[in-house]
């Protein structure tokens, strides 16, 4: 299942103290093209897609998908993240919604990943009380690691795919004490 449930989608936009969270609109396309396209974001997702093959993948708005939110500062697209279901290719996650989140390099090491990521795994938590999630990313990406950390995501394992090692956790809304 690579849906959220039988929820209404999009939310509400959620906002943060510098940004908004929100579905992708049209005027997200040339920056939706340029995060796909860009050899630093595509490091270790191994290498950027063709800008050709982007714009073509991508005609008209972004693709609008429970689970997907923009990552909005100033109204302008830095970033996304995704919160899906599974969908198969990863087998330690199973049924389990996964964390993604990709940024635009002028965006990096100003905190809004994890503004964002720490925003919408809160909205997770109120839609789906006690559903855990998952986040897989490469051990040499140190950015993701961190952040990772940050959001208080568990190691689980260590494995190797796409040849590099990879770091697999899981993480579980905080309950709160009597």
């Amino acid at each position: 299942m690579t849906e959220l449930g039988s929820m209404a989608w999009p939310p509400a936009p959620i906002k943060t103290e510098r940004l908004v969270l929100r579905e992708p609109e049209a005027r997200d396309r040339a920056a939706a093209i340029e995060l796909l396209a860009s050899p630093e974001v595509g490091t270790y997702l191994g290498g950027p897609q063709p800008r050709d093959e982007v714009e073509r993948a991508i005609p008209g708005a972004p693709s609008r998908r429970p689970g997907r939110f923009t990552v909005d500062l100033d109204g302008a697209m830095i970033g996304q993240i995704t919160l899906y279901k599974e969908t198969g290719h990863l087998r330690q996650a199973a049924g389990r919604a996964e964390l993604g989140y990709l940024f635009l390099p002028e965006a990096w090491g100003c905190g809004y990943a994890a503004e964002a990521c720490g925003a919408a795994l809160y909205w997770f938590a109120e839609t789906f009380p006690g559903e855990q999630v998952v986040l897989a990313t490469q051990t040499a990406n140190v950015r993701s690691m961190r952040l990772a950390a940050k959001l208080g995501f568990t190691e689980v394992e260590r494995y190797e795919a796409y040849g590099a090692e990879q770091w697999f956790g899981t993480w579980s809304p905080a309950t709160p004490s009597d």
